[in-house]
């Protein structure tokens, strides 16, 4: 639906201001992302998309279930930073509700309204390059990069060894996702490592 363009309405819901500095910097000369067809725009009624930076305090909420409600359908929501996708250092805290998925469930148990299309795109802040990758994943522009799930066919037991050695040495003491590894024999049984 929004390979064509996308128009994003950006809504601080109580960040730091690091992610919006972010956001605005993507529309910048250095990246420019006007070219790709996406654009800034200064209601939510224009918008097909809603940039959530920060995490949704309880003087905010009100204001971003206005902004979701008058967003037209279909919706897009982009969760820039850690403090939208879960809350981020705050998550924990007396006027903090915490991330994005926080305030689904208020939407769904109070205003009975359907969470839409989210793109969580996390950092501290993230940087233009994540926040464009995730915007072109929203628009179909680009395959994701990393897959939850790695078929290999015809792998014999030396082969997955080396493959989880080199897997687990690499992420070892990072949070890094590591993928699941299905090996596919020739006669369709699968097995996972």
């Amino acid at each position: 639906m929004f390979e064509k363009s996308l128009w994003v309405f950006h809504l601080n819901s109580g960040s730091c201001n690091g992610c919006d500095i972010e956001v605005l910097n993507i529309f910048a000369p250095r990246q420019d992302v006007e070219r790709f067809g996406i654009k800034l725009v200064g209601s939510p009624r224009h918008a097909d998309a809603i940039a959530f930076t920060g995490p949704i305090t309880r003087e905010s909420l009100p204001k971003a279930v206005e902004a979701l409600k008058a967003v037209p359908e279909p919706k897009l929501l982009l969760a820039i930073g850690s403090c939208a996708c879960g809350g981020g250092i705050w998550y924990d805290t007396y006027a903090v509700i915490g991330g994005v998925k926080e305030f689904y469930k208020i939407l769904k148990e109070e205003y009975n309204i359907e969470p839409p299309t989210t793109i969580y795109i996390p950092g501290c802040p993230p940087k233009p390059e994540a926040i464009i990758y995730g915007v072109a994943l929203a628009r179909k522009a680009v395959k994701q990069k990393q897959k939850k799930e790695i078929y290999i066919e015809e792998l014999n037991e030396d082969m997955r060894r080396e493959i989880a050695e080199i897997l687990f040495s690499e992420a070892k003491g990072t949070r890094h996702f590591l993928p699941n590894i299905v090996v596919k024999t020739k006669e369709g049984e699968e097995s996972e490592s």
